[in-house]
C-alpha cells in the first residue's frame, strides 16, 4: 500500500520496528516456528528498543508514540514473524491497561521493570476452559484475606504463559455481581500457587507459547488489585478495544507476507511455458490481495486515529478486527494458490501465514462477537 507518510514521532517507531524485524525476526521465523521455540532474547531486544511500551508515557520508559505508531509497528513485525509479534501485542496491552487503570505507585512499581524487558513478556489472563467469548462467566475467584487475595482457578490459552514476568489476571470478588463482580489483579511470576501448563501444541504462532495457568491459593498482596474491586470486567474490555486493533494490524502484517510471497515467486515462476506473471489468473490473485490489504489497512489507520484522539472507536476497532483478520486468510489462501505445489512448502512463508492468520479470527473476540459489537453500536446509533 501507498502509505499516507507518517508522522515523526510514528517514522520513528516504524524504523525501529523494520530493523527489527529485518535483522531479528525474519532470519529465525521458520525455525522457531518449527521448533515451537519462544524467542526470549529477540522479546529482550524489542523491550530494549522502547517497542514494549508504544503508548505508554515516556515517564515510565514508554516510547509515547500513539496508536497509529503501535499498529504501524504491530504490522511490520507480524510480517516477519506474528507468533513473536504476539508476545509483544499482550505485553503492550498489559502495560497499557497498568498506565491507563493503576494508581501511580502501581506504575512506578511494574512499568520500568516491564517495558526494559526485564520482565521478558506480560500476559493477559481472562479466558477459562468454560469461558471465553462469554467473559463474564468466569469461575476463577479472589477471596480477600487480610492485606492479601487468595486466587484460585484455571486461566486458558494465556500468550506468553510461563515465560511472562507480569500476569493480569481477572478473578471473580463477588459470586453473584456478574461481570461487575470481576476484579483485576497483577500477579508477579514466581508467586506460589501460580504455575503454567505445558504448552498447547498449536496449528500456527508457534513462536508464541501458549499455555493455561493455574491459580491453586495463589496469594497476592491487595496492593496488586488493579482499579477498584469489581473493575476488572471494565479493565478486560477496555484492554480489548484496543488490543483488537493490534490484531487487525498484527493480520495484516501477515497478508503483506503472504503477498510478498506471491509477487516474488510470481516474478519468477512458470507454468505452461509463460511467467506466472503474465498469465491472467495469477494477476487477479495479485489484485484481490492489493486491493483488501489497502481497505483493511484504512480501516486499522480509522480505528487507531480515534483512539489516539481519545474518541470512542469499539464500532470501529471490531470493523478492522474483523475484516483484516478474515481478510489475512484470503490472501494467504490466494498466495498458496500463487505457488501451487511450492506453496506447500514450508522454505516459503506462504504456508506459516496461512496457519498464522487462522487464529487472529478467535483470539481477542471471534469474528462473530465482532458483528455482535458492530450491530450493537449502529442500532445504537440510531435510538
Amino acid at each position: 500500500m501507498r502509505d499516507l507518510q507518517p508522522q515523526a514521532g510514528q517514522a520513528q517507531v516504524l524504523d525501529l520496528a523494520r530493523v527489527a524485524a529485518r535483522e531479528l525476526l525474519a532470519p529465525s521465523a521458520t525455525d522457531n516456528d518449527r521448533a515451537e521455540r519462544f524467542p526470549e532474547e529477540a522479546m529482550r531486544h524489542l523491550a530494549r528498543s522502547g517497542l514494549f511500551g508504544i503508548n505508554v508515557s515516556k515517564a515510565y520508559g514508554g516510547l509515547e508514540a500513539g496508536v497509529v505508531a503501535y499498529a504501524l509497528a504491530v504490522r511490520e513485525l507480524a510480517s516477519a514473524c506474528a507468533g513473536t509479534t504476539v508476545g509483544l501485542m499482550v505485553t503492550n496491552m498489559v502495560a497499557e491497561a497498568i498506565a491507563r487503570f493503576g494508581d501511580e505507585a502501581q506504575r512506578q512499581r511494574w512499568l520500568p521493570g516491564l517495558l526494559s524487558g526485564a520482565h521478558a513478556a506480560a500476559s493477559f489472563c481472562l479466558s477459562e476452559p468454560g469461558s471465553g467469548s462469554d467473559a463474564a462467566s468466569l469461575r476463577a475467584t479472589a477471596r480477600r484475606d487480610g492485606d492479601h487475595y487468595v486466587l484460585d482457578g484455571t486461566k486458558a490459552w494465556i500468550t506468553s504463559g510461563g515465560r511472562a514476568g507480569l500476569y493480569l489476571v481477572m478473578a471473580r470478588t463477588s459470586p453473584d455481581g456478574g461481570s461487575r463482580g470481576i476484579s483485576a489483579f497483577i500477579v508477579e511470576a514466581g508467586t506460589p500457587g501460580l504455575c503454567a501448563t505445558k504448552p498447547e501444541d498449536k496449528l500456527g504462532m508457534r513462536a508464541s507459547v501458549t499455555t493455561q495457568i493455574v491459580l491453586d491459593g495463589c496469594r497476592v498482596p491487595s496492593a496488586n488489585l488493579l482499579g477498584a474491586e469489581g473493575d476488572g470486567f471494565k479493565v478486560a474490555m477496555g484492554s480489548l478495544d484496543g488490543g483488537r486493533i493490534g490484531v487487525a494490524a498484527q493480520a495484516c502484517g501477515i497478508a503483506v507476507a503472504a503477498q510478498r510471497c506471491a509477487l516474488d515467486f510470481a516474478r519468477g515462476g512458470r507454468a505452461d511455458g509463460a511467467a506466472l506473471s503474465e498469465q491472467q489468473s495469477t494477476q487477479w490473485l495479485i489484485a484481490d490481495n492489493a486491493a483488501e490489504l489497502d481497505a483493511g489497512w484504512l480501516l486499522v489507520l480509522r480505528a487507531a486515529a480515534l483512539k489516539d484522539k481519545g474518541a470512542p472507536h469499539s464500532r470501529e476497532a471490531a470493523m478492522a478486527k474483523v475484516f483484516c483478520t478474515e481478510m489475512a486468510s484470503e490472501v494467504a489462501s490466494r498466495a498458496l494458490q500463487v505457488l501451487g505445489e511450492a506453496g506447500e512448502d514450508s522454505r516459503h512463508s506462504a504456508e506459516r501465514n496461512l496457519r498464522d492468520a487462522r487464529v487472529t479470527r478467535i483470539y481477542e473476540g471471534t469474528s462473530e462477537v465482532q458483528r455482535i459489537v458492530i450491530a450493537r453500536e449502529c442500532l445504537k446509533a440510531l435510538s
